[in-house]
Order: C-alpha cells, then sequence, then structure tokens
C-alpha cells in the first residue's frame, strides 16, 4: 500500500507584495522637487511635502498620482521643518529626521534599529517598512496611524 499526502497536491496561493527597497544609508532633503521614495505602482510616495507658503516641510507619505496629492500619514506632525532638513535611514538601521534650523534629531523608529533594520520600504498599500534581512517588519507606518484610513 502506497500513501500519498494529497495535500502537497493542492494548488498553493499566495499573494506577495513588490519592494523597491531602499539601502541603509539613503537620505532625502526637503527641498522643492519633492524628491521621494516611490511604491512599486508609483501610488504612494514617502518624502518631504512643503506646506503652505513659508516654507516648512513635513515627513509624509501621499497620494502620488493625484494632482492634490493628499497626505496620509506624517511623522513630524505640526512641527515643520526647513528646507535643507533630512530623513535619513543611517549605515545602522537608525531611521532619524534632521531638523536643521535648530540642530536636532528626531528618531522615527529608535526601537527597530536594535532588531536588525537590513533596509526600508514603500509599499503599494501605503505602508512605509523597516525590515529585517528575513524581510520581517520591525516598524511600520501602519502601526503609528494619523487622521487617514487607507483603502487596504
Amino acid at each position: 500500500m502506497v500513501l500519498v499526502d494529497v495535500s502537497a497536491q493542492q494548488p498553493f496561493h499566495t499573494t506577495s507584495q513588490t519592494y523597491n527597497n531602499i539601502s541603509l544609508g539613503s537620505a532625502l532633503t526637503a527641498q522643492d522637487d519633492d524628491t521621494s521614495w516611490l511604491s512599486p505602482s508609483g501610488e504612494f510616495a514617502f518624502g518631504f511635502q512643503k506646506i503652505g507658503n513659508d516654507g516648512g516641510f513635513i515627513l509624509a507619505i501621499w497620494f502620488n498620482k493625484i494632482p492634490e496629492r493628499s497626505i496620509v500619514w506624517s511623522a513630524n506632525g505640526n512641527n515643520l521643518v526647513q528646507k535643507g532638513s533630512t530623513v535619513e535611514l543611517t549605515a545602522d538601521g537608525q531611521f532619524m529626521l534632521n531638523d536643521i534650523a535648530n540642530g536636532t534629531q528626531m528618531f522615527i523608529a529608535e526601537q527597530a534599529a536594535a532588531t536588525g533594520v537590513a533596509y526600508a520600504a514603500m509599499l503599494d498599500s501605503g505602508n512605509f517598512v523597516l525590515a529585517n534581512r528575513n524581510s520581517t517588519n520591525l516598524w511600520e507606518s501602519f502601526n503609528h496611524p494619523t487622521d487617514t484610513i487607507l483603502p487596504t
């Protein structure tokens, strides 16, 4: 008698998300050209958005394919930073906002670095993540919601 494991013959379906990995040591600078890290589809962007005419910038995630570029998440809330400020994923996995106006640093995901951040990614779901070498999310913007609910 031969026993066959029929569960191994069943189709196995998975869903996956394409990542555009952001390497350790990468940085963005608040400037007028809207430099950002895009999700694979380009639907969402992570970077600095200029707020108002006074020149302040907010570190945010926004809908990138609509003209209004509606912000769906922000790291620094009402504490705008000036042109030239940076956000950096350091070589040792720290994720920090450097405000040049007052010389301060804000750790966005301080605890994640201690657990082995290998890269960051802006996902097509609108979630910005810091992940380890095994692609396990160590920190994600979805765990720190602001005032916008996304479709997914």
